[in-house]
């Protein structure tokens, strides 16, 4: 990578953390060449480059964060790219540090909050990092949920709120548009709040496409939840704000996943990971990796998605409801099903069904899991028997799912009928699986949704041997006409 020309003042604070660490240079830049590795940079430092970095010469790009993640590693403590005298980068690592204490997870989050919902269009450019996931999943698995929350009230164990700027690695701006300032003390009609926001943004989610309201939940977020993070609360009351907020964490990224911001959906996935272990709560952050998985799925890493199931499987064992039990099974089946292995993808969708189906009405279910009922579990065969190239059983099980999924869930009946026009074609019905692309490709046009976009040029792009087919020329008519 080439350096910008060098500066004339040394690097003192990068020399004094070098001997901390008891780092040579070539040391130093063979480990940042390794985590460049793990998030698919190929960088080749050496011993001359770190001699150009303590000479003032500053590395461009994600460098600089990355050369902070190496020592923050090394030493225990959280140091960022300004504590190594170099400067700030665009945040293409920033947001994928599983973080070790709650205060640091609200600097992590409330950091991504601000810039997604500045003017930093680059930060919905990053691109999503496979070996990212690695890191978070392991540490979730093996972490335990924090053991002090309550922040700033009389006698509490928990720290005591931070004055923004006194004492603190991070210094956080009072937040605009909002009275509440920090050590506000966090009521429960304030995280009731927060909940009724996550199901607005869900419906809005579901019927119109991550797109609609993005930007309003991101902004929402900077401005409602981190003072309420960085206010004055107990124990319980601390867990139930964490458990609330990665849950709107989860929904930001979700959304971002749905306007293919891939990279942002993935910092804002291992955020909410880390919120939901603070509010202790072990099935929320299971699902968190699940919808991680998801997204792995969807840009075809299907090993990566079987993996990051099977965490979740093993965080949270046996005593979770039968509907979360077979949300867990039915995703790793997704992966299977894209890797194309026929029989563990069969058994995975069996557990699946066999678990929903010894659910019952009265079933502590958490909220999050309601949607996953049988219309659900019908769209994952579905998909699955599509990727598996059974297309037979793929229509079978779309068409039940159509019939069962209520109106509201208009993306996903979207994603069902193009699965089932998909399915239609392969068994070569082209007039019937036509006709369902192109009420597919006119309620794709009326969202705000790049996967349901991108679903739909899928099947135009399987349509493509047909091209000369008059079934294909009036779809093609039919789409032209929707602009």
């Amino acid at each position: 990578m080439t350096d910008r020309p060098p500066q004339r003042t040394p690097n003192r604070q990068l020399a004094a953390l070098i001997a901390e660490a008891g780092f040579s240079n070539a040391g130093l830049a063979r480990r940042v060449d390794q985590l460049g590795l793990e998030h698919g940079l190929d960088l080749r430092y050496d011993k001359t480059s770190v001699t150009r970095w303590l000479r003032g010469q500053q590395p461009r790009g994600t460098t600089p964060a990355l050369i902070a993640e190496v020592f923050t590693r090394r030493l225990g403590r959280r140091l960022s790219a300004q504590d190594l005298g170099l400067d700030a980068c665009a945040p293409v690592y920033a947001g994928l540090e599983f973080a070790a204490t709650p205060e640091e997870a609200v600097d992590i989050v409330s950091g991504l909050w601000r810039k997604d919902s500045g003017s930093h269009a680059e930060l919905r450019k990053i691109a999503f990092t496979p070996a990212g996931l690695v890191v978070p999943s392991r540490d979730w698995l093996i972490g335990r949920a924090d053991e002090r929350v309550g922040r700033g009230e009389p006698g509490q164990n928990g720290a005591q709120a931070r004055v923004p700027g006194q004492g603190s690695r991070t210094s956080v701006p009072r937040q605009r548009g909002t009275d509440r300032g920090p050590g506000q003390r966090v009521s429960p009609g304030d995280i009731a709040a927060l909940r009724s926001v996550g199901d607005l943004f869900r419906t809005l989610d579901h019927a119109y496409g991550g797109g609609h309201a993005r930007q309003a939940l991101v902004r929402y977020l900077e401005h409602e939840a981190e003072p309420m993070l960085r206010g004055t609360y107990g124990e319980s009351t601390g867990r139930r704000l964490f458990g609330a907020v990665a849950d709107l964490t989860r929904l930001a990224g979700w959304t971002s996943f749905d306007i293919a911001a891939h990279g942002l959906a993935q910092r804002y996935f291992v955020q909410a990971l880390r919120l939901a272990q603070t509010a202790g709560d072990r099935a929320y952050g299971a699902y968190v990796l699940v919808t991680m998985a998801r997204q792995a799925v969807y840009l075809g890493h299907g090993r990566e998605a079987v993996q990051l199931t099977r965490v979740a499987q093993q965080g949270v064992g046996s005593s979770a409801p039968p509907a979360v039990q077979a949300l867990l099974h039915a995703v790793e089946a997704r992966g299977h099903g894209v890797l194309g292995e026929v029989r563990s993808c069969t058994a995975s969708l069996v557990r699946a069904e066999r678990t929903l189906g010894i659910a019952r009405p009265g079933d502590d279910v958490p909220v999050w899991a309601r949607f996953f009922d049988e219309a659900q579990l019908a769209d994952e065969f579905g998909h699955c028997h599509r990727d598996l190239q059974q297309y037979r059983a793929a229509v079978q099980h779309a068409e039940r799912s159509l019939q069962l999924r209520a109106p509201g869930f208009a993306r996903s009946r979207l994603f069902c009928r193009v699965v089932l026009a998909t399915s239609r074609l392969g068994l070569g019905e082209l007039d019937q699986a036509c006709a369902l692309g192109a009420e597919a490709a006119q309620q794709a046009s009326e969202m705000r949704s790049a996967r349901a976009i991108e679903y739909v040029r899928d099947f135009e792009r399987r349509l493509e041997p047909y091209r000369d087919a008059a079934a294909v020329r009036t779809y093609r008519d039919r789409v032209a006409a929707i602009g």
